[in-house]
């Protein structure tokens, strides 16, 4: 973190609070075509990034850049229609500041969703999946810098990142539903380009499932800052980097997106309404 992170997260909040006083103890934070999400949310208040002091604001397709307040099974909830990427030249911390100023609006646990490729074979286009674990290599780390100790201790471990209890909860949830979710390691890069065939097959080889350009620094984040994250990934192209591999388009990321959304959508929701988040 830069020496002027938690001023940036002060004046985000001084921001925030200016224009609304609502809290909610869970987070979501939505991903490429994963909207569908939000559709159960009974909005009470939204803010666009823009008008938040020190926000990033998005210029990645589908990611409409607002904080929304609301209810989802009678539950009071904040959620991130869309984030910042590295690729869209944000630093570390515009990544990251999100997600501590939700952890100050009361999230004890976020749930982050995302859209990737699916570097091993069996995981098809609209496959949902449990992210168990995570392989950043974007180049950064939200964490490096000065430590400022009211936000994180400056060693948090991270051997349980991704939540297994409440992992293993969701997966209960979705056979209860008769719906299976796949699990697997995300590998995330910097972007924007999809990736080389070569770089595919490192990836394979270095223990991804899939990947994506998003999360991992969030993830990261929420946890330096106490928070217990839950992931869902929704596989949206092939991307082994084998003989087979087809072109890849943004288009069609977005478009297949929808066919795992559901899924993932009625899990977050049964969860919730079973109290398990």
């Amino acid at each position: 973190m830069k020496n002027n992170f938690s001023q940036r997260l002060k004046t985000a909040m001084d921001s925030i609070r200016a224009q609304t006083d609502l809290k909610a103890d869970l987070a979501i934070v939505i991903g490429s075509g994963l909207q569908s999400v939000l559709d159960q949310v009974t909005v009470a208040h939204r803010i666009h990034y823009s008008d938040i002091a020190e926000f990033p604001v998005s210029s990645a397709p589908s990611h409409a850049g607002e904080l929304i307040f609301g209810t989802l099974a009678g539950r009071d909830v904040v959620a991130m229609n869309g984030r910042v990427h590295l690729y869209e030249g944000h630093s570390s911390d515009d990544i990251v500041l999100p997600i501590y100023a939700l952890a100050q609006l009361g999230a004890q646990t976020v749930v982050i969703t995302n859209a990737s490729g699916g570097l091993r074979a069996d995981l098809n286009i609209g496959v949902p999946v449990l992210i168990a674990d995570q392989l950043n290599f974007t180049g950064q780390h939200p964490l490096a810098g000065p430590n400022d100790n009211e936000l994180g201790k400056r060693f948090p471990d991270m051997s349980r990142l991704y939540d297994r209890q409440l992992r293993d909860m969701a997966r209960k949830v979705a056979q209860d539903m008769g719906d299976r979710l796949a699990s697997g390691i995300y590998a995330a890069i910097h972007g924007p380009e999809f990736e080389t065939n070569a770089e595919r097959r490192f990836l394979r080889m270095a223990g991804g499932d899939m990947v994506g350009m998003s999360s991992a620094l969030e993830a990261a984040a929420a946890r330096h800052a106490g928070m217990r994250v839950l992931g869902f990934s929704v596989i949206t192209n092939s991307a082994t980097g084998g003989p087979e591999q087809q072109p890849d388009s943004i288009e069609e990321v977005l478009e297949n997106a929808g066919i795992g959304a559901p899924v993932v959508e009625k899990v977050i929701i049964e969860m919730v309404r079973r109290d398990l988040l």
